[in-house]
């Protein structure tokens, strides 16, 4: 029923709680899943960190495994594809945009600071008011915090205005964080490499307009679900894979 199919899982509040390691019981689903259809995984952060939360095996485990939303591109275990924001933005724009950032920043006044403000991947910045340094403790803080002060809001919108023309994208995800790629490098980029299949499924979290599920959730190409947690995405695709 399957044969031409494919399913995509974000990774934090879609498989795992958020920036916290996958659960066996997790695990042992998603392996059940691939005996009905192929899975895939696209995720916002750089390999490194999706396998410290998915395991070290991670792209010999899935059918295809897209870091950094599919600019780092893995088939069975193979690269695929690389993209580089570098390349596409040049060192100078580069450097006055992390300039910005960094003065925003020291401006802030938020109740705590840490380290690690930006995090340059290979194709996006990552950009956290409160510096991934942090404790879980302390991302669960600022997450409470940001709901009711809109502080990466607001710092996106700073953002749009001082560097409007330059193509850039901006989405909010995770708990402390929003990440900066060039236009369409949002996760709907992994999808140029599917087109072989006929239908390909989502599930993930942050699917609302502005969070980093938004512009794959609401593709044409994609048929997409909302999840509240690891456990809603097991008990979803249950019904619709595993059911029938």
């Amino acid at each position: 029923m399957f044969a031409n199919s494919i399913v995509l899982f974000d990774v934090d509040g879609t498989l795992t709680a958020p920036r916290k390691d996958v659960l066996p019981e997790m695990l042992e689903f998603l392996k059940k899943l691939r005996k009905t259809i192929k899975v895939g995984i696209v995720g916002g952060s750089d390999l490194v960190k999706i396998s410290e939360q998915l395991g070290k095996d991670l792209i010999n485990s899935y059918d295809y495994v897209f870091a950094e939303n599919g600019l780092v591109a893995y088939k069975n275990g193979e690269l695929l594809a690389k993209q580089s924001l570098k390349s596409f933005l040049g060192e100078e724009k580069l450097k006055n945009f992390i300039n910005f950032c960094l003065r925003y920043i020291a401006d802030l006044d938020i109740p705590i600071k840490r380290g690690t403000f930006i995090e340059f991947r290979n194709g996006m910045l990552n950009v956290s008011p409160i510096g991934r340094n942090c404790s879980q403790e302390e991302r669960d803080e600022f997450e409470q915090y940001d709901k009711k002060a809109g502080i990466r809001d607001a710092f996106v919108k700073a953002l749009k205005a001082k560097f409007a023309g330059e193509g850039l994208t901006y989405s909010i995800g995770g708990q402390i964080s929003f990440d900066v790629f060039p236009q369409g490098w949002d996760k709907t980029y992994c999808l140029r490499f599917l087109d072989q299949f006929e239908d390909v499924y989502f599930f993930g979290d942050k699917t609302f307009p502005g969070g980093n599920d938004y512009e794959i959730f609401s593709s044409e190409r994609t048929k997409s679900s909302t999840v509240t947690s690891p456990e809603d995405t097991i008990s979803q695709c249950t019904a619709l894979f595993l059911c029938s």
